[in-house]
């Protein structure tokens, strides 16, 4: 696991990651910062690749944690916490949605905890804080980056949703405008048979309601990143972090 070239292994926190981009194309300089989080029984490099299409600025840098759960029935794979798969296969069998949006999954808890360590040592030993710093991730790993900014908002630059869901609604709905303003990049296939494009409006819906500057991309594939959502999540990116070096704001409470 982690072996893709040219980027570097960092223990950043209590998580192992890839660093790449920047002027040695590994994670080095002082530009501003993406991390990824992966999503479940993906190997912790599975969105490593996006950093070499993304049209970015040159100097952006990225970091693609590892998720802390080994599943060693599944090779390589990991998990920011463990899922019902007979749950996933029943629904899908039947082509039920999954209504996940009362659900606070046993290992949520633990996995934020070890985002915010990798997060809180990204700060200190990257040197980036966080409103020069945009955090997103894929399905669960897209779900546990909205979870960690709602739960300790800061003024990141932006957060990219890929393919997620609504969780815990008690819980995350009252903490929706503690990150008012800030921009959001969602997006979800139309026949995801995982995770039902219905929850996901439904999440954008509360993002909104809530004064969250969030956008919607919806495309016609499934559970995936297709090349729609990588173009747009580059001038997303890009978009975000412009300007964003002499912004001293103070953290969003």
């Amino acid at each position: 696991m982690l072996t893709i070239d040219p980027m570097r292994q960092k223990r950043l926190g209590q998580l192992d990651a890839l660093l790449a981009g920047g002027p040695d194309r590994e994670g080095g300089g002082d530009g501003p910062l993406v991390v990824l989080n992966h999503g479940f029984g993906a190997p912790g490099d599975d969105l490593a690749m996006l950093w070499r299409v993304l049209d970015v600025p040159r100097e952006t840098r990225f970091v693609f944690p590892a998720a802390p759960l080994g599943l060693p029935m599944m090779g390589d794979a990991r998990a920011w916490w463990m899922i019902d798969f007979e749950q996933v296969q029943a629904a899908m069998a039947n082509s039920l949605a999954r209504d996940l949006s009362s659900v606070e999954p046993q290992g949520l808890l633990e996995a934020r905890e070890a985002l915010y360590s990798l997060l809180d040592a990204v700060e200190r030993e990257l040197r980036v804080p966080p409103q020069r710093t945009v955090i997103g991730g894929f399905s669960q790993g897209a779900m546990l980056a909205l979870d960690a900014v709602l739960r300790r908002p800061r003024a990141y630059a932006g957060l990219a949703l890929l393919s997620g869901s609504l969780l815990c609604r008690d819980v995350w709905e009252p903490l929706v405008p503690r990150i008012a303003g800030m921009p959001v990049l969602q997006s979800h296939g139309r026949h995801d048979m995982l995770l039902s494009f219905q929850m996901a409006k439904q999440l954008s819906e509360m993002l909104r309601a809530g004064g969250v500057d969030a956008s919607f991309l919806d495309f016609g594939g499934g559970h995936e990143i297709p090349v729609s959502v990588v173009e747009r999540l580059g001038a997303f990116i890009t978009e975000v972090l412009t300007d964003k070096g002499d912004d001293d704001s103070e953290p969003m409470m």
